[in-house]
């Protein structure tokens, strides 16, 4: 220990004066083009969609989704850059109302006589007024947004800015791809300190702690700097990134939301083995919440009613976990988890719903038969439990919805038993 702090004392005396120690070497290294990105090809390529939009000329209203660390806010920035236009920036984290009715007010000004860019990263963290206060703007052109977001976009994001705007997918950097950036941060710390060497293996191994997260990497390469004698050793390295197990996980982004997928995806697709790792890493990971959450979604949605007491049991198991905390909460959960991926499945009810949302969303169905209204006070409607079997036959849809099927029954035990057994009662019942 004494060793290491006196590494970290002898390296700060020897960075040349004027060097500020306090700004992160992410930050002083930012890439200013979109030749010095690294990562995001499939954006920022020779091909890449958001490339050939800039090179266009054309200013867009743009969601960047991703994890951190993937270059969201350098990408917003050299756009702005490439486009001359006046930008502004803020954080959704610490900006109010306020902040966005003044930077609302620029646009109406002198300065904003060009319209304004303006960069909100972390979007989900405003609430639906702060958003919509927005909308205004964006529509006659005068603020173009691009805003940042480690969530779903499509969970966190008002609809109408969602309609306004482009969304793009920032993917966690591959170890290879960071690489350049390590370099080019290592020729900045030696050419403003004590020189020091890294071998590839090791600069690889940096690369490979971050989990897809640039900003993380340049960190630990930096503190590794400080910590080094003439070599960043291994053993340094390792130090410095021993907590990063998990690597690429982060319950608060786009990671999270794709552990969480791969977990329903491979329940749904009945595949126990893949269920009780995505759901191991998201509890070493620290998001039991997420887990117990996603697992009763699962367990209605993708087994549903061919066994209806998965629901029943995902609860036990969760409440159980909950009581229980980590590490023991991985045993009721991974009981949960294998046992809804060796379910029967079916999605006949969330298909339903679906079905008569759809009918709701084209205007369909505003009008209730009177029978079933109060203001009628109920006059010809027909008391099932009256009648054999307690079913008899009556209009429950509205008019225009009349013959149309929304439930169709899975081909699983229960439900064809479900089905035959309504099939019986139904052909002798009563028609209104």
């Amino acid at each position: 220990m004494l060793k290491y702090i006196g590494n970290v004392i002898r390296c700060y005396k020897t960075f040349k004066k004027g060097v500020s120690m306090n700004r992160p070497l992410a930050d002083i290294i930012r890439p200013t083009s979109i030749e010095d990105m690294v990562g995001q090809s499939h954006l920022f390529g020779k091909n890449g969609i958001i490339r050939r939009i800039i090179d266009k000329g054309v200013l867009r209203n743009m969601i960047f989704a991703g994890p951190p660390g993937t270059g969201k806010t350098t990408a917003a920035m050299i756009i702005a850059k490439a486009s001359g236009i006046e930008m502004r920036v803020l954080n959704a984290t610490t900006a109010s109302l306020a902040d966005v009715k003044q930077v609302c007010a620029e646009a109406d000004g002198i300065m904003g006589s060009n319209g304004i860019l303006l960069y909100l990263d972390e979007i989900q963290y405003f609430n639906k007024k702060q958003q919509q206060s927005l909308l205004e703007y964006l529509e006659n052109g005068k603020v173009t947004l691009i805003a940042s977001t480690t969530e779903n976009p499509y969970l966190y994001i008002y609809k109408a800015i969602l309609s306004r705007s482009d969304v793009f997918t920032f993917r966690a950097v591959e170890s290879s791809e960071m690489i350049p950036a390590l370099r080019r941060g290592l020729d900045y710390l030696n050419r403003n300190g004590e020189e020091k060497t890294v071998s590839d293996e090791n600069l690889a191994l940096i690369a490979d702690s971050a989990g897809g997260d640039v900003r993380r990497a340049l960190n630990v390469l930096e503190s590794a700097f400080i910590a080094s004698d003439k070599e960043i050793t291994e053993e340094i390295i390792k130090s410095l990134s021993s907590g990063s197990v998990v690597g690429d996980f982060d319950k608060d982004g786009t990671v999270h939301y794709d552990l969480l997928s791969c977990l329903q995806k491979s329940i749904r697709g009945s595949d126990p083995d893949a269920a009780v790792f995505y759901l191991a890493r998201l509890l070493e990971g620290g998001d039991i919440i997420g887990a117990c959450r996603r697992l009763r979604v699962i367990a209605s949605e993708d087994i549903g009613l061919a066994y209806p007491l998965a629901a029943t049991v995902t609860e036990s198991c969760v409440q159980s976990a909950l009581a229980l905390g980590m590490p023991e909460a991985s045993i009721p959960l991974s009981h949960c988890a294998i046992l809804l991926a060796t379910a029967p499945k079916s999605n006949s009810a969330n298909a339903a719903y679906e079905r008569a949302a759809e009918e709701i969303a084209n205007g369909l169905g505003r009008n209730i038969p009177d029978h079933l209204r109060q203001y009628t006070n109920f006059k010809g409607y027909l008391y099932p439990h009256d009648y054999p079997g307690h079913y008899v036959k009556q209009q429950y849809l509205p008019d225009d919805l009349i013959g149309k099927t929304f439930y169709e029954y899975g081909e699983n035990k229960f439900e064809q038993a479900s089905k035959l057994y309504w099939e019986n009662i139904k052909k002798d019942g009563k028609t209104k």
